[in-house]
C-alpha cells in the first residue's frame, strides 16, 4: 500500500510540476522539489502512524518528480547539441550507482526508519547546491526575460573563453530571435501536445512507450525476492547489470540513432521477460541471469525514453509533455504491483503481460522521429515543419532511387 501511494506521489507531480515549470521556471521548481524531498523523507522516518507516514510518502513523490523533471530538462536546455547525450548518459549513470549504494546502505543499517533518514538528509544539500544553478536561458528567452537571459549567456561565454562572442549578444537580438516563440509560448497548454498531426504522433506514442518501460521496470524490480536470491544481492545485481547496459546504449544512440535504441531495448527486454515466463522455478541461476539482462535492456531503455522524449518536445511545451509522459510512466509503475498479485492464481501470467507490454511500446516507439545531432525544436511548428522536411527528403531519395532500379532490372535482363 505504502508504494502505492508513492507511485501515486509520482504520478500527480509529474503532471502538476511539469506544467508549473514551464509557467514559473525550472530552477524555481527544483528548489522547491529538492526542499520538499528532504523534509518530507525526513519527516517519514520519524512518523508515529501509519497514516501519516504514508501521507510523508505521497508527498516525498509528489516532490522527487520535480527533482526528475526539471533537472532533465537544465541538463538539456543548457547542453549544445553534441554534449547532449554524454550529459544525459552522466546524470543516467547516477540512477545505477544510486540503486548500487541503496544495497549497501540497507545492508548496514537493516532498521528503516534509519535507511529512510538517511537517504533523505542529503536532500537539504542538493537544496543549497541548486541555488548555484542557472535558470534554463531558453526558457526566460521565450517567457520574454530577455535581460535576465542576456546576463546568463554572457556568463556563460566569460566561463568558457568566449567572452568575445558573448558582448555581441543583445536584448535586440534575442528579442528578434524568440519574438514568434514567445507568442506561442502565451497559447501553449497540455491540449497542444494533441493538436497538430506529429505532435499527435509524438505524444500518443512517447505516452506508450514511458507507460510500458516504467511498467515492465518496476514488474521487475518488486519481485526481487521471487528469484529465490538474497534480496540485498539481486539488488546489487540488478543495480549493477544497468551499467554495461547503459555503455551499450550509449555506443547506440551516438552512432546509430535514438529511435533504433528505443525500440531495440524495451523489444529484447519485453522478448526476454517472456522467455523467463517459460522457465521453471527452481532453475534460479538461468532466471536470474535473464531477469538481470531484461533489466538491463530496461535500464537503457528509460535512459533512451529522457533523451528522447527531451528532443521530440519543443521548448515551449517541453515541461508539459515530458510531465504528460512521466504522469504515465508512474501509472505503469502502479499498475505493475496489481499485474504482480496475478500471479498467486496464475504463475505465468505477471511476466507474460509485463514482456508483452513491452514488445509493443518497442514496435510503437519505430513510429517516432529520429532526432540524433538535431537542435532542439523551440515551438511546436518547428517539429511539424521539421517532420515535413524529413518526408519530402524521403520521397525524393525514392523518387531518384526509382531510375537507378529501372536500370538495374534492366541491365540484369541483358545479361539473362
Amino acid at each position: 500500500m505504502v508504494q502505492s501511494i508513492y507511485m501515486a506521489g509520482l504520478l500527480i507531480g509529474a503532471s502538476v510540476l511539469g506544467r508549473l515549470a514551464d509557467k514559473y521556471g525550472r530552477r524555481t521548481l527544483l528548489l522547491w522539489s529538492h526542499f520538499m524531498v528532504a523534509v518530507s523523507g525526513t519527516c517519514g522516518a520519524f512518523s508515529s502512524s501509519f497514516p501519516l507516514f504514508c501521507f510523508w510518502r505521497f508527498l516525498s513523490g509528489f516532490s522527487l518528480s520535480g527533482v526528475i523533471v526539471n533537472s532533465l530538462s537544465l541538463n538539456i536546455e543548457w547542453t549544445p547539441t553534441r554534449f547532449r547525450l554524454p550529459v544525459t548518459m552522466c546524470s543516467s549513470f547516477c540512477f545505477t550507482i544510486g540503486q548500487v549504494l541503496l544495497a549497501g546502505i540497507a545492508y548496514g543499517i537493516k532498521d528503516w526508519h534509519w535507511i529512510q533518514l538517511s537517504v533523505s538528509v542529503p536532500f537539504f544539500a542538493f537544496f543549497l547546491h541548486s541555488w548555484w544553478l542557472s535558470e534554463s536561458a531558453r526558457w526566460l528567452i521565450v517567457n520574454g526575460k530577455e535581460h535576465t537571459a542576456l546576463k546568463l549567456l554572457k556568463r556563460v561565454a566569460k566561463i568558457n573563453g568566449r567572452e568575445a562572442e558573448g558582448e555581441r549578444l543583445t536584448v535586440e537580438i534575442l528579442k528578434a530571435s524568440a519574438e514568434n516563440d514567445q507568442l506561442a509560448a502565451k497559447k501553449q497548454s497540455v491540449f497542444d501536445l494533441f493538436r497538430t498531426p506529429i505532435m499527435r504522433r509524438i505524444t500518443c506514442c512517447t505516452m506508450v512507450v514511458w507507460f510500458s518501460t516504467s511498467f515492465a521496470y518496476y514488474g521487475l524490480s518488486i519481485d526481487l525476492q521471487g528469484f529465490g536470491v538474497d534480496i540485498y544481492l539481486i539488488q546489487l545485481i540488478f543495480g549493477a547489470v544497468d551499467i554495461p547496459a547503459k555503455i551499450v546504449a550509449y555506443l547506440t544512440l551516438s552512432l546509430i540513432g535514438r529511435r533504433f535504441t528505443q525500440v531495440t531495448s524495451l523489444t529484447l527486454a519485453g522478448s526476454t521477460v517472456l522467455a523467463n515466463a517459460i522457465i521453471p522455478k527452481d532453475l534460479q541461476t538461468v532466471r536470474t541471469s535473464l531477469a538481470a539482462f531484461g533489466k538491463g535492456c530496461l535500464a537503457a531503455a528509460f535512459t533512451c525514453c529522457y533523451l528522447y522524449a527531451s528532443e521530440l518536445y519543443p521548448t515551449v511545451v517541453r515541461q508539459t509533455g515530458i510531465g504528460l509522459i512521466a504522469t504515465m510512466a508512474r501509472m505503469g509503475a502502479m499498475v505493475a504491483p496489481i499485474v504482480r498479485m496475478s500471479g498467486d492464481y496464475i504463475p505465468f501470467l505477471p511476466s507474460t503481460i509485463y514482456g508483452g507490454v513491452a514488445v509493443i511500446a518497442g514496435l510503437t516507439a519505430f513510429f517516432l522521429l529520429e532526432t540524433r545531432n538535431i537542435p532542439l525544436p523551440e515551438t511546436i511548428e518547428d517539429v511539424e515543419n521539421r517532420a515535413k522536411k524529413n518526408s519530402k527528403r524521403v520521397s525524393k531519395l525514392r523518387n531518384e532511387d526509382v531510375p537507378l532500379q529501372e536500370a538495374q532490372e534492366s541491365l540484369m535482363k541483358q545479361r539473362v
